[in-house]
């Protein structure tokens, strides 16, 4: 049996942190039969989480799951983006998910299958609020 391992990007990131991002992207460095998560705190709906990433040398697997509070346990998480595997080291990957509930969403770069090749994931994240309409600029 082949023992999984998980490195976390730190503790989990809010709205605001993500906001800071800027247009820089970050790196993982993600080593070989293991796995590293992102999570975002979220405590406002109707948010939208969108992310870009790539990877080198070879490709990653990806997934997004929904956890109401850190008890819940990651076997019981609502899983959002079924994990999948990536090309992203040929073209890059770009997605989204609509905030519904607050909560931990987090994202997973799962190199579990490469028993020998680390990757590097580079990444961006953007948080974006839903414009409401007011009615303000109508004569």
């Amino acid at each position: 049996m082949v023992s999984r391992k998980v490195s976390k990007s730190g503790l989990p990131l809010t709205v605001e942190e993500i906001l800071n991002f800027g247009e820089s992207n970050r790196e993982l460095f993600i080593k070989s039969s293991t796995y590293s998560i992102i999570p975002i705190t979220v405590t406002e709906m109707g948010l939208t989480i969108s992310w870009i990433f790539s990877s080198d040398p070879k490709s990653i697997s990806f997934s997004v799951v929904y956890q109401e509070s850190e008890d819940t346990p990651l076997d019981q998480c609502k899983v959002l983006i079924p994990m999948t595997r990536c090309n992203s080291h040929k073209e890059t990957i770009r997605g989204q998910v609509k905030v519904r509930n607050s909560g931990i969403y987090t994202l997973i770069f799962d190199n579990t299958f490469s028993r020998f090749i680390s990757k590097r994931v580079f990444y961006h994240l953007a948080v974006e609020r839903p414009v409401i309409y007011d009615g303000s600029d109508f004569p």
